[in-house]
């Protein structure tokens, strides 16, 4: 067993999985403390480096690409500090961060672990359910079906529609973009019929506008890796049909009449909001115009 612990967390290594444990310190991220605990089977390694920073070490972790959903829905995107595959080392610990990565990088050769990408997800992604709360809405997920309920600073349009309910069959991918502080991000949920959809997230009834703490907001980075792995994994180009292989190396588009119909409903939907009051002259007009450009 290779093993080192640190305030920022602790990495212990068996040979076969890799059990990476957040710090509960105040100065570890949310996100790190409210995944938890994440345990990495060899397979999904790519490799692990000791980087210096500043008088200190930094261990970090390099999975398989398509291995974990939570990088899969991230994109990269993920704040340094906030990401789970990376732990600060004191500068009187070094040695023993060396030596877990050494333990690691042998094994990798020991067992001939593939670099390329991989066919599946090996990681199983955030626990369910997991529900978060945000400055535009409460999103939640079961594991079947994802719930967002407004809050009361949401736009008119999206909270006279009520709670929006998505089940996973229904999902073409999911769309997350972290808050910065400098800039606003999203978390869009894109089924078949929303795919052209051009509304921006606060006024999409499929999206969170994510504009209020970016330290709560990137929680919803876990809502968005747990329904990334119940989703097809990107790696899959071929379907089954009629007992025939065909090569799906792209999305089958949606006829145009379905997107005529959708156009309908969503114009009809924003004619009943504006003849019972919910919205304005003026909102209806704006939000009308921005529903035809999107389509």
């Amino acid at each position: 067993m290779a093993e080192i612990i640190q305030r920022d967390g602790a990495w212990a290594f068996d040979g076969d999985t890799l059990r990476i444990t957040p710090g509960l310190h105040r100065s570890v991220p949310l996100l790190r403390r409210t995944y938890g605990e994440i345990t990495v089977p060899l397979a999904a390694v790519s490799g692990v480096v000791l980087e210096a920073a500043r008088g200190q070490g930094r261990l970090r972790l390099r999975l398989r690409e398509g291995a974990d959903p939570l990088l899969q829905a991230t994109g990269g995107r993920l704040p340094d500090a906030a990401d789970p595959y990376r732990l600060t080392v004191d500068a009187d610990r070094t040695g023993a961060a060396e030596y877990v990565a050494e333990e690691i990088r042998r094994a990798l050769l020991l067992d001939r672990v593939p670099q390329g990408r991989t066919e599946a997800y090996l990681l199983p992604g955030p626990p369910v359910p997991v529900s978060v709360r945000t400055s535009d809405g409460t999103v939640s997920f079961d594991g079947t079906r994802i719930r967002i309920d407004w809050a009361d600073t949401s736009e008119r349009v999206k909270r006279a529609t009520g709670p929006r309910i998505i089940t996973v069959g229904d999902l073409v991918r999911v769309e997350w973009l972290p808050n910065t502080r400098h800039e606003d991000g999203s978390l869009r949920f894109v089924t078949r019929e929303t795919a052209l959809s051009k509304l921006p997230p606060d006024k999409d009834p499929y999206a969170l506008d994510l504009w209020g703490s970016a330290r709560r907001d990137l929680l919803t980075a876990l809502v968005a890796a747990a329904v990334t792995a119940r989703l097809p994994h990107p790696s899959r180009h071929t379907a089954t049909a009629n007992g025939e292989r065909l090569t799906c190396a792209a999305p089958v588009p949606t006829p145009v009449s379905d997107h005529h119909d959708v156009l309908l409903r969503r114009l009809r939907e924003l004619g009943r909001l504006h003849r019972d009051g919910v919205l304005t002259d003026e909102e209806f007009a704006r939000t009308k115009a921005v529903v035809l450009r999107g389509f």
